[in-house]
């Protein structure tokens, strides 16, 4: 038995977005960002001054989800970079957060826009890019086009240090078998990405550690009741990880009215790292 390591710890900024209030919805006509919209508020905190506060909670790793980057000018991303590396902050991944590369109709135009996110995550000195694989329904026709977008993908990112990764989201990945039929396909060209809160039913946990044993990060999503974590479920979800050989980082996603954002996270963050678990 052993923990698992503190510095296995990230924090999305989507457990963040009441503390930061702005986004900036995207279109997929256009690689523009789009107009600052207080979705969750004004908010407290910008996104240049995020990576200090991050550090002052003893959080070192950060996953930024596109919708929050208020610019692609490669002044501002020189900016961002700068602010993380003083913090000593690691951008774990970018999370391009649009785009549906299965689909019939747009899913070129999709691909191409995804890709122009690919190169900002490469300016801003990313390790991964997270892309959705589709949203369309499991067809073997949706999950070919899938695969092919993909490999487009990895073609564009060749020779960058840039990871590319997908996530057991939306219907087209609802299921493990559809996970697997697409890495398999994709012969290790496009890693994983494995979210806790994604899947639920009676087979959940199953289903979860089927994936886990080829996943390299993993959003480790947590259920609160009245502000209290589920700890059986949360339990269960990081065993199952862990029993599944995962050696990655736990990214932290919080997205409950109660407890507050930093409390939520630090609840999370102290049950996963106290925890005894059995590695694979």
């Amino acid at each position: 038995m052993a923990r698992i390591a503190a510095d296995r710890i990230a924090v999305s900024t989507w457990s963040l977005h009441r503390l930061l209030g702005t986004v900036y919805p995207h279109d997929l006509s256009t690689s523009a960002i789009g107009p600052e919209t207080p979705t969750y508020g004004e908010g407290d905190e910008s996104l240049l001054g995020l990576p200090s506060v991050l550090a002052n909670h003893g959080y070192h790793r950060l996953e930024i989800v596109s919708f929050h980057l208020r610019s692609r000018d490669p002044v501002y991303l020189g900016e961002l970079r700068d602010q993380l590396r003083i913090a000593n902050v690691r951008l774990q991944t970018l999370l391009i957060d649009a785009g549906d590369i299965s689909h019939p109709e747009h899913g070129a135009r999709d691909t191409a826009w995804i890709a122009s996110w690919i190169e900002v995550a490469n300016e801003m000195g990313a390790e991964n890019a997270r892309i959705i694989a589709g949203k369309q329904k499991p067809t073997r026709d949706a999950l070919d086009r899938s695969v092919k977008a993909l490999n487009t993908l990895a073609d564009g990112n060749a020779g960058s240090p840039v990871r590319l990764v997908t996530e057991n989201w939306f219907d087209l990945l609802s299921e493990p078998a559809h996970v697997h039929y697409l890495l398999d396909k994709l012969e290790g060209r496009i890693g994983l990405l494995g979210d806790f809160g994604n899947w639920g039913g009676a087979t959940k946990y199953a289903d979860l550690k089927s994936i886990f044993s080829r996943a390299e990060l993993c959003h480790a999503k947590a259920s609160f009741i009245d502000g209290d974590l589920d700890e059986a479920d949360y339990g269960a979800c990081v065993s199952l990880a862990e029993e599944a050989g995962y050696k990655g980082p736990y990214t932290l996603i919080f997205d409950s009215e109660i407890p507050g954002e930093w409390h939520g996270l630090a609840t999370e963050r102290d049950f996963i790292t106290s925890r005894d678990v059995q590695a694979a």
